[in-house]
């Protein structure tokens, strides 16, 4: 599904950058932003809020545990990632919007990415939630046995030392 991507620019005091960028919203089935460049949808007083890009959601059946999880939230997100863009006009670039929480915690921990939910619109809720009800099945958690360690067999410690 194309979604596009609501990015708002802020005015802030700060020595170091002139504006903060956070997404703020999602257009569900939205095409292209005219023009090469981002569109303004609306503006106010230290703000500007653009259609930055349309970007695909794409669902996949190993990750419906993660949906499931969002679609339990009140209200659900979807996730979007900007990346820094030394080149553009904005500071940033949209790179990815997802349905599970699971693959934006990823992106958040890298640091360099501004990773954000914002609240997910009525029609792709149920979208999501008819995928999940097709493709979800239940994977049973299976505990590791831990095996003693038999020096004969060799390994890194064999014969109570380090390896070469």
């Amino acid at each position: 599904m194309p979604v596009g991507v609501i990015v708002e620019r802020r005015a802030i005091d700060n020595p170091w950058q002139d504006f903060s960028w956070r997404p703020v919203g999602v257009i569900p089935g939205a095409g292209q932003p005219a023009g090469d460049g981002w569109t303004v949808l609306e503006s106010g007083d230290g703000w500007t809020r653009f259609h930055a890009a349309t970007l695909p959601l794409e669902l996949y059946a190993r990750e419906t545990e993660g949906y499931r999880v969002n679609l339990s939230n009140e209200p659900p997100h979807v996730y979007v990632v900007l990346r820094p863009d030394d080149e553009g006009e904005a500071e940033v670039a949209p790179f990815l919007v997802t349905a599970c929480p699971f693959e934006a915690e990823g992106y958040d921990q890298s640091g360099d990415e501004i990773v954000q939910g914002v609240p997910m619109p009525a029609e792709m809720i149920g979208w999501i939630r008819d995928f999940v009800d097709r493709h979800h099945r239940d994977i049973p958690f299976k505990k590791r046995k831990n095996r003693p360690h038999d020096p004969r067999k060799g390994g890194a410690w064999a014969g109570g030392r380090p390896g070469p």
